[in-house]
């Protein structure tokens, strides 16, 4: 697991340091220093992967050569106590390659550090630790004096300050976290202090590669005995009361892995025999949780800490829920919805539905709606309600823009989570009985923060109203507080988009709301709106362009750039100002001192608010225009019309606001929207980019990136949606601990002997039973795909494999059929087949169940031996679940024979049973919103289906509609 850490140091002559002699070493190489009249030779040292000196703009090229660079240093300092650089060291999370991790710290280092106006001598360390476990970390030397053409100047102090330093710290985490997210890797990072994650250990220093070995050479190291020292502490803290570590572990996750818990354990704990005892003391707690096994057969955990949070979650929405006390008289809904109506707004259908809902008397209620569907507005007419009623509403949300938002949107006062939560801790702006707290953008809240809003509401008697979409970004904290709250008391849903204009473009957003982002894309495509450039440079470059010819063409309209790191802003921000600058729209360049290092800025230009500033009015992400701008200060027309002006001694967050993050821009409508995707997007950030648009979206990526449009579907589909530990709950049922917990997690429990009796009881129930069609990513990745036929001997071993998987099968049956108990030998021994299966081939023991179920036959056969029908029905269930169109004729066959059977029930007069087949139809149908790559092609059959679908929502939607009471059941299936 990725660890933390971010140090800086001054490297000085008070100490007896040499800047030469320091780059020397850093960089294994062998420097000339010209003040002492000698060479340092460190080029034998090993484990520098990568060595490079970053310039900043204006810089001479002299300097790129360490040597000039460091002389020169040097050469400037006169006094015997001078400070000759800054020293930065940050570990690299190990899970990356080297390739990652240089890319990573140079990225980090040109955005942080050269753009600010250093200049940055980066070296890249991937050393090894005694157990052969990469130890990768970078060390960047940085100067200390402004740099010009002419070299260096004078000292610029403002590097020195410890919000500086605090900033960098908080820029490193953001930085892995995105990168982590980007390349598909687990484990995330937090700058912030034990303390302040209310975790009882100490903090450790980090220790280097030298000082580990002048330790081992029995030398003095105080850093490195100091780390022992602390670690060893931890350790006992955490050998004592194990809570320590599993609070520290979830503190961003509800469940975590082996893994994570001895990483934790080995970096809190000296040397193996201590190492042993907290591994042994959190497993042997009683507050540790085993949940089962994950889809990488790793054991997944959680703490009854979390549980307990999660209970109070529970309890309190459900005293919430049990209130009534909140209602709004018809009389004053009716005034809200007919002054709404006097301005032209008129709720549709779904919004008065929502609007009901949450102006009803329960304490608690929830709103679920895509992304555009105009909840604001709702919100908007409900605050009048409430108003009417003599509430006073307060509004809410995780980010200082999403409540900025809310309040623009809807009018409801609003502030951030965090700032409430300030204020009730110092006594200040508690809630009370007639007060209603509206949430927005409550799928981006975890479960300990939202446990503690629901409680203090609870507690002072107010209502409380979550809005959200749990489909969109994710909790930053553990949990998926939202999504639980939603399932367990039910929330009104708003579907029906109203932010885009054309019917079309309503449908995609829906179809991202889904999970269909393959078929989003298409319609896109269909509409020339998915551009691919050969790289993604090239991409970026296309979507710049087309921004600026669209922004020339129509001034008026409201556009925004989105991708998904802040080093592609930053790319996207600097390429956008290039087009203004060209064609005269920017005024004269004036250097402002930002937080995030110098930036040029002119009358004209685009600009964001990155901190929220109560007395200025504006949160972070605010965007606006510059009408003046100096050195000290500047005036800035924001986009709501209203202009603030500010000294840079006083705020100086701001930064180029042409392009922003998809977290950014989460809750913004504008007319049209460009994006650039990269590989780090999933569909939660995916669907917020490519619904934040009236008009229209242009989608770039680079085929660097993404080969073609088929990729870029499968990663923009992928599902990283959070779980919760009561996802898994010990007193429900098998049945359910498998479909709730296990489909969001992949967990799979040791009574596979159960799961296999289900998929291959003695009688098939159809080729529809247990349809369980697999989403488009999980089909076109699959290796098998293009796999070549195995060797003989692999041919070997998989028909011993389905010998054994069919006689293991054949067991259980036997036992099911006598209505005995699955014995604990038969189900390891199908555990052991399954494995053994899946061993010749991904997912071989999923396709065999299938062949099974499909042709119970096939069993008794395998068993005895002839195991050649069952591998070759195998490679036809794989074959029909890789390709869309095969899954695409089964599905028309079987469809067909049900209704046909269908009809025949209702003529013999069995209702019950042709009840019972239609709603077995309405969950087929239902189900194919799993499996985007299926319902594109069964959009092509809908004349065999005898579904019309040009005016329905999707294929799903049609096929429940065709058989809905009343319709004409008998069309085309009598022949």
């Amino acid at each position: 697991m990725a660890i933390y850490h971010f140090s800086a140091k001054v490297i000085s002559r008070a100490n007896g340091s040499s800047a030469v002699a320091s780059a020397a070493y850093r960089s294994a190489s062998e420097l000339h220093d010209e003040r002492l009249g000698r060479n340092h030779d460190f080029s034998n040292k090993a484990g520098v992967i990568h060595s490079e000196v970053m310039l900043p703009r204006g810089a001479p090229e002299r300097l790129s050569d360490r040597t000039a660079l460091w002389n020169e240093v040097e050469a400037g300092e006169k006094r015997k106590d001078a400070q000759l650089a800054r020293e930065v060291e940050f570990s690299i999370p190990r899970e990356m390659n080297e390739k990652q991790g240089v890319a990573l710290a140079r990225d980090f280092v040109a955005e942080q550090f050269v753009k600010r106006g250093l200049v940055a001598d980066l070296n890249v360390h991937w050393d090894k630790a005694k157990d052969g476990s990469p130890k990768p970390h970078a060390h960047v030397m940085l100067s200390m004096r402004d740099v010009g053409p002419e070299g260096f100047g004078r000292k610029n102090r403002d590097w020195n300050s410890g919000e500086l330093l605090q900033d960098w710290r908080e820029a490193w985490a953001a930085h892995v976290n995105e990168r982590m997210a980007e390349l598909g890797l687990e484990g995330r990072i937090d700058h912030r202090s034990h303390a302040d994650r209310g975790i009882e250990l100490e903090p450790q220093h980090k220790i280097g590669p030298a000082g580990m070995r002048r330790l081992d050479r029995g030398e003095d190291a105080e850093r490195a005995d100091d780390h022992r020292r602390i670690a060893r502490e931890n350790g006992e803290k955490i050998a004592a009361d194990p809570r320590i570590a599993l609070d520290g572990i979830t503190r961003q996750q509800s469940t975590f892995t082996t893994r994570d818990l001895a990483t934790f354990a080995f970096r809190h704990s000296d040397g193996k025999e201590q190492f042993d005892r907290v591994m042994a003391a959190v497993r042997a707690s009683p507050e540790l949780v085993a949940l089962g096994k994950d889809g990488r057969d790793q054991e997944r955990f959680t703490s009854r800490d979390m549980i307990a949070t999660e209970a109070r979650l529970e309890r309190a929405g459900d005293e919430l829920g049990r209130r009534s006390d909140h209602g709004v008289s018809e009389r004053q809904r009716t005034g809200a919805l007919e002054a709404a109506e006097g301005r032209g707004l008129t709720l549709s259908g779904e919004q008065r539905d929502a609007f009901d809902h949450i102006t009803g008397h329960d304490g608690l209620a929830s709103v679920v709606g895509y992304a555009g569907t105009g909840k604001s507005a709702m919100l908007g007419v409900a605050r009048e309600a409430w108003r009417r009623e003599g509430y006073q509403v307060r509004g809410a949300a995780l980010s200082g823009i999403a409540a900025e938002n809310l309040e623009g949107g809807s009018g409801i006062a609003s502030r951030t989570i965090a700032s409430l939560e300030h204020g009730w801790a110092q006594g200040r702006d508690h809630l009370g009985p007639k007060d209603v707290l509206v949430v927005d953008e409550a799928g981006m809240i975890g479960t300990r923060q939202m446990e503690r809003v629901l409680s203090h509401a609870r507690d002072a008697g107010a209502k409380v109203v979550l809005v959200g979409d749990p489909e969109q970004l994710q909790a930053i904290e553990a949990g998926a507080a939202f999504r639980s709250i939603a399932e367990r008391h039910g929330a009104a849903e708003i579907t029906e988009v109203r932010r885009q204009r054309e019917d079309w473009q309503k449908e995609a957003t829906r179809a991202l709301a889904t999970g269909r982002t393959g078929e989003a894309l298409d319609a896109y495509a269909e509409r020339g709106m998915v551009h691919a450039a050969d790289t993604r440079e090239q991409a970026r470059s296309e979507l710049v362009d087309g921004w600026d010819r669209q922004r020339r063409a129509d001034p008026d309209q409201s556009r925004i750039i989105l991708t998904h790191t802040n080093s592609e802003v930053c790319e996207l921000n600097g390429e956008a100002r290039d087009r203004l600058r060209a064609n005269g729209e920017l005024g004269e360049d004036v250097a402002f001192a930002a937080d995030r290092g110098r930036r040029d800025f002119a009358a004209g230009d685009r600009l964001m608010f990155l901190r929220n500033e109560r007395s200025l009015g504006v949160k972070n992400g605010t965007l606006g225009t510059t009408a003046r701008v100096t050195a000290e200060g500047m005036t800035v027309r924001l986009d709501g019309g209203r202009e603030v002006t500010f000294a840079a001694k006083d705020y100086a967050a701001v930064d180029h606001g042409y392009a922003a993050t998809f977290h950014k821009s989460q809750g913004v409508t504008v007319d049209r929207a460009h994006v650039l995707a990269t590989p780090g997007m999933d569909r939660h950030s995916g669907y917020v980019g490519l619904s934040r648009h009236r008009d229209g979206v242009q989608l770039h990526y680079g085929r660097d990136d993404f080969a073609d449009q088929g990729k870029l579907a499968r990663v923009l589909s992928r599902d990283r949606g959070k779980d919760m530990a009561g996802d898994y709950a010990p007193e429900r049922s098998e049945q359910d601990q498998a479909r709730a917990f296990a489909d969001r997690r992949e967990i799979r429990f040791p009574e596979l002997a159960r799961q296999v009796v289900e998929k291959v009881r003695d009688k098939a129930r159809g080729m529809f039973a247990g349809f369980r069609p697999k989403t488009a990513p999980e089909q076109a990745t699959s290796p098998a795909a293009n796999r070549p036929a195995p060797p003989a001997g692999e041919r070997g071993d998989q028909a011993r494999a389905i010998r054994d998987y069919a006689r293991v099968v054949a067991d259980v049956r036997r036992m099911k059929a006598q209505e005995l108990p699955v014995l604990p030998h038969q189900e390891t021994a199908a555990r052991r087949a399954i494995e053994a299966l899946d061993a010749t081939r991904p997912d071989a023991a999923r396709d065999l169940a299938s062949a099974m179920q499909r042709d119970p036959k096939l069993i008794d056969q395998a068993a005895s031996g002839d195991t050649g029908g069952a591998a070759r029905a195998m490679a036809e269930e794989q074959r029909v679940r890789l390709d869309p169109d095969a899954r695409a004729d089964r599905f028309v066959e079987g469809w067909q024979a049900m209704q046909r059977q269908r009809v025949g029930l209702e003529r013999s007069g069995d209702t019950a049973g042709a009840e019972r087949l239609q709603a077995r139809m309405e969950k087929v149908a239902s189900g194919l919103a799993r499996d985007p790559q299926l319902e594109s092609a069964l959009r092509r059959r809908a004349p065999e289906l005898e579904i019309r679908i040009e005016h329905e929502r999707s294929i799903s939607d049609a096929l429940a509609r065709s058989i809905e009471p009343g319709r004409d059941r008998d069309r085309g299936m009598s022949r």
